[in-house]
C-alpha cells in the first residue's frame, strides 16, 4: 500500500516565471499566472499549503480583452459610504493603472482566505518590460493566444 504524501511548507522549492502579456488575452494569462501561484502544476501539490511559484507578469498594458469587453465590461466598487459607488472600465482603468487588470483577474482566481492572501503575494505584475526581478533568474513562460 502506498502512502499519500503531503507536502510540508519548509520543504517546498519554488522557482520564477516570467509570463509577457503583450498582445495576450487577459483570462489565459491570469489562468496560467493563477496555476503557477497555486502550484497545481507540480506533483507535490497540497490544497492547504502554498506550493506554488514566484510569477512576473510584463507588458500588462499591452493584454487585451476579447469581444466588446474592452469598453462594455465594468469594473465596480464600494466604499461603504453613501454615493460611494465607482465603476470604470477597463479602458479606463489601462490609462490610470494597468496593472490592475491582470491583478484583479488572478485575485478572483485563487482562494479568497488566509491562503489566497500569501499566494497572491508572489505575484508581480509591470506596466513594460522591466521588472527588478533578473537576479532571480526566472523562466519565460510562453502562453499560446
Amino acid at each position: 500500500m502506498s502512502k499519500t504524501i503531503s507536502a510540508k511548507a519548509t520543504e517546498i522549492e519554488r522557482k520564477w516565471f516570467v509570463i509577457d502579456a503583450s498582445n495576450k488575452v487577459v483570462g489565459r494569462v491570469a489562468e496560467k499566472a493563477a496555476v503557477l501561484l497555486r502550484g497545481k502544476h507540480k506533483s507535490i501539490y497540497t490544497p492547504h499549503v502554498d506550493t506554488g511559484d514566484f510569477v512576473v507578469v510584463i507588458n500588462a498594458s499591452k493584454a487585451i480583452f476579447t469581444g466588446k469587453k474592452e469598453t462594455q465590461k465594468e469594473y465596480r466598487s464600494f466604499s461603504g459610504f453613501m454615493g460611494g459607488h465607482h465603476s470604470e472600465t477597463p479602458a479606463r482603468r489601462r490609462i490610470r493603472r494597468p496593472e490592475l487588470l491582470i491583478e484583479t483577474a488572478v485575485k478572483g482566481m485563487i482562494p479568497h482566505n488566509r491562503l489566497g492572501r500569501a499566494i497572491y503575494r508572489k505575484l508581480k505584475v509591470y506596466a513594460g518590460a522591466e521588472h527588478p526581478h533578473a537576479a532571480q533568474q526566472p523562466a519565460t513562460l510562453e502562453i499560446a493566444n
